[in-house]
């Protein structure tokens, strides 16, 4: 006889899924008994910490992930994570555990009520199966749903006596299913994208994050080049899809309406890869674009075209329609502009302070990191100064939580390293975001996970503060957290930890924690500093 579980676990091989990121209750046990020995499950401490080590590593694989979470009290504490993984267009499967259905009548403790309305507006799709044999199909739909463009979490609630039922033989056939989206535009549309940006007089482009998460951060540079382009990045963005070394490149567009076409200014067409148009953050009274300015935007989001308030836009495939770009957009004439200044290094220059500050830490580690390091960012308030200090010239270089959710840095660091172990992963988080995913260390210490975790004490939610000021409030409590000690906090998870209170020691951490393969916690007391006012950094 063939098991639900079995075939499940086939399927899963089949899709390439052999790591499990969890945290198991009763309702799961009898999926993971027996587990494969070809399978690893990584254990978090908390459900959100595995839901965010599970978007690292979608993210960075571009497959999907699989997360166990206890029926509803463990969806329920992985939601948070759920809402930067839903933005961030991550394939992730969520299996959570529900009752035995010979008690589902009388409801019993752990019960998944409505288990389907539970996760939503946080996934695609959601499903409790009607019948033990409807399982492997549901597992099966489950799976390609989650890797359909748009790509991005889907949920699925299985009584836990399903597991051991017999399996319809009919399911067999799922085992070898295809399901591709091969969507691009058609000819005619195509001609009049081309078309249009041949013949504008000064284009700008705009790229998201789904430019970086399907590997077409080279077709942009291509086509930016033979327009003579600017580039900006989208507002708010989880990923670096274009080198922030190039001249090209102008930073990171600002998340307020005016502010946002202030800056697009001058360009008589805005072409858009990969963002949704826009997330805004703050609100700011304003034209949503310049005068005088067409938007035409290429996404693989339905939802996200259909809600734009301006412009045109074509669902697609991102990659594939840059790809035909880079090649039939005959190639200008225009000089490329003129590259942005780089800052000037202020590491080893003696600023009469104290504590270190957010430049002086990045010139640092951009010194010393190795070239194609990843920096997974949850440090809001200094943002702008990674944006502006960091070369990110590598493919997947950067992950942020793209919903503002904290609690993503840490475990998705985890994730992103396991599915990326040639290269380092160093996350920047801030000493009020840590505390959301502290647990993160244990998993790290135990599956010896070799993150640099930076973390930037200031002392204080400092993105709130910034916030405060844009909102025109004053006295607004629980905006510190004094009295917080990183060092032990690692230790006591069984992670190394250095405290780098200057610019020696945390030069000295960091090439100790580069050497190293186990992971390690540098806790760098840091100014209490603001984003611009441009606003060009995500909320908490």
């Amino acid at each position: 006889m063939t098991s639900v579980r079995d075939l499940t676990y086939r399927l899963l091989r089949r899709h390439g899924i052999t790591a499990v990121f969890g945290n198991p209750g009763s309702n799961e046990l009898p999926f993971l008994s027996e587990f494969p020995s070809d399978f690893r499950y990584y254990l978090a401490l908390h459900e959100g910490v595995a839901v965010a080590m599970a978007d690292g590593y979608a993210q960075a694989t571009g497959r999907p992930a699989l997360i166990n979470l206890h029926s509803a009290a463990g969806t329920g504490n992985g939601m948070g994570a759920l809402a930067n993984a839903f933005n961030s267009h991550s394939p992730l499967v969520v299996l959570a555990g529900q009752q035995t259905r010979a008690m589902s009548g009388i409801e019993p403790l752990l019960t998944n009520l409505d288990a389907t309305v539970l996760p939503r507006p946080l996934v695609k799709w959601s499903q409790e199966p009607a019948t033990a044999r409807d399982v492997p199909l549901a597992i099966n739909r489950a799976l390609h749903m989650a890797s359909l463009p748009p790509s991005g979490p889907v949920f699925l609630s299985v009584p836990y006596d399903d597991w051991a039922a017999e399996v319809d033989p009919r399911s067999e056939g799922l085992i070898e299913r295809q399901v591709r989206s091969v969507a691009s535009l058609d000819a005619a549309s195509l001609d009049v994208l081309v078309k249009r940006l041949s013949e504008a007089e000064n284009p700008v482009l705009v790229l998201g994050a789904d430019v970086d998460a399907c590997k077409a951060n080279g077709l942009a540079v291509q086509l930016a080049e033979k327009l003579g382009a600017p580039v900006w990045i989208a507002p708010s963005v989880g990923r670096c899809p274009f080198p922030t070394s190039h001249p090209c490149f102008r930073g990171p567009l600002a998340a307020g309406i005016a502010s946002l076409s202030a800056a697009l200014a001058g360009h008589d067409l805005i072409v858009v890869f990969g963002a949704p148009v826009f997330r805004y953050h703050q609100y700011e009274e304003g034209n949503f674009l310049p005068d005088n300015a067409k938007l035409v935007a290429i996404v693989a989001d339905p939802q996200e075209a259909a809600r734009a308030p301006i412009g045109d836009a074509y669902v697609g495939d991102v990659r594939a329609v840059l790809e035909a770009l880079a090649e039939q957009v005959p190639r200008t004439g225009r000089p490329l502009p003129t590259p942005l200044p780089r800052p000037m290094r202020v590491a080893e220059v003696s600023d009469g302070h104290d504590m270190l500050t957010s430049e002086i830490v990045f010139d640092i580690v951009d010194e010393i990191a190795p070239a194609d390091a990843i920096y997974v960012n949850e440090a809001p308030s200094v943002t702008s100064s990674l944006w502006e200090r960091l070369r990110l010239e590598h493919q997947g270089s950067y992950y942020f939580a793209s919903a503002g959710g904290l609690g993503f840095g840490m475990p998705a660091a985890l994730g992103v390293q396991i599915a990326s172990p040639s290269r380092r992963v160093i996350a920047i988080i801030g000493d009020g975001s840590a505390n959301y995913s502290i647990t993160a260390l244990w998993t790290a210490a135990q599956y010896q996970i070799p993150v640099v975790f930076l973390i930037m004490k200031n002392r204080s939610y400092g993105a709130l503060r910034w916030f405060a000021k844009v909102l025109k409030v004053d006295n607004v409590p629980g905006l510190d957290v004094p009295g917080i000690d990183f060092v032990a906090l690692a230790k006591g998870y069984g992670v190394h930890a250095a405290h780098a209170d200057t610019r020696d020691r945390l030069k000295q951490a960091m090439l100790t924690a580069l050497a190293s393969n186990a992971p390690m916690l540098i806790e760098v007391p840091t100014m209490l500093e603001a984003p611009p006012a441009n606003g060009s950094t995500t909320s908490t």
